[in-house]
């Protein structure tokens, strides 16, 4: 067996995780900056969460394709961010929302939300900007 095969059969991606700091808003008690942990996503994840975020524009005379970027950031970090955990049903709860898009929007800003999907995407090997990828999902 190759090295390279040595190496992936040793390092499977299946649970790849990473801690990140996505904004200075985040400080504990103590005053250090929180992380947030993240979780790689695999292709199927991403081609998913594209085609969930697929419409056609009704309005269009050829039924041109649009694609909800915000829905596929906020698929992302629901669904690979471990903690803080946005499905938790206590917490959703407990601030007056009905599922775990509305309890994200109400915790985070639209800029911390993209800041973790872009870093959701990075550990996940994507390496083109999220338009690329949007681009590439209409394609």
């Amino acid at each position: 067996m190759s090295t390279l095969q040595d190496f992936l059969n040793s390092h499977p991606v299946d649970n790849l995780t990473e801690e990140v700091v996505i904004s200075d808003r985040f400080k504990g008690k103590d005053g250090k900056l929180m992380k947030f942990t993240i979780r790689a996503m695999s292709a199927d994840d991403m081609a998913s969460y594209q085609k969930r975020a697929m419409k056609i524009n009704p309005k269009s005379k050829d039924r041109k394709v649009e694609i909800d970027s915000g829905a596929i950031s906020k698929a992302i970090v629901i669904n690979h961010t471990v903690v803080p955990n946005f499905k938790d049903a206590a917490s959703i709860q407990k601030l007056g929302c009905f599922d775990s898009d509305g309890y994200l929007q109400k915790v985070l800003l639209a800029g911390e939300i993209e800041e973790l999907s872009k870093e959701i995407q990075r550990i996940s090997g994507y390496n083109m900007n999220f338009e690329e990828l949007v681009d590439e999902a209409k394609n």
